[in-house]
């Protein structure tokens, strides 16, 4: 069992899952935790698959996001790995320009790494904060 990491020769390959909405950040087998931490930071979900073998990690952008928030989550992560020191490839069917000007922007104004604000104002229920339901 490989990732698209493995496969591409990148420290991340952010994609949408084939026949879902789910957007994965692939590390390659055996990546450093620094790396992966900063995933966490940046609003990824570590997700693991103990095997007899290796242990498979891997990231995803949390179920909960509508689509364009996961485009946006995605995107913004890519200037802090670049940062950060890392290679990077995101297809262009996750890639979101605004997000990338704006991480952009906070990686050149040497603000910590978080992830993008209108994914992290976003509770598990996907409404805003102080949302009332109908």
């Amino acid at each position: 069992m490989g990732n698209r990491a493995d496969d591409e020769g990148t420290d991340v390959t952010i994609y949408r899952r084939p026949l879902t909405d789910t957007v994965h950040a692939d590390t390659p087998t055996g990546a450093p935790e620094p790396l992966l931490a900063l995933l966490d930071n940046l609003g990824f979900e570590r997700r693991t698959l103990p095997t007899p073998g290796p242990v498979y990690v891997w990231h995803e952008a949390p179920a909960h996001l509508d689509e364009d928030a996961k485009k946006q989550l995605a995107t913004h992560a890519v200037p802090w790995l670049h940062k950060a020191g890392y290679v990077v490839h995101i297809s262009d069917d996750v890639w979101h320009a605004a997000a990338y000007t704006d991480a952009a922007t906070a990686v050149r104004d040497h603000r910590a790494p978080a992830p993008p604000s209108a994914t992290a104002a976003l509770p598990a229920t996907g409404r805003p904060a102080g949302a009332r339901s109908r």
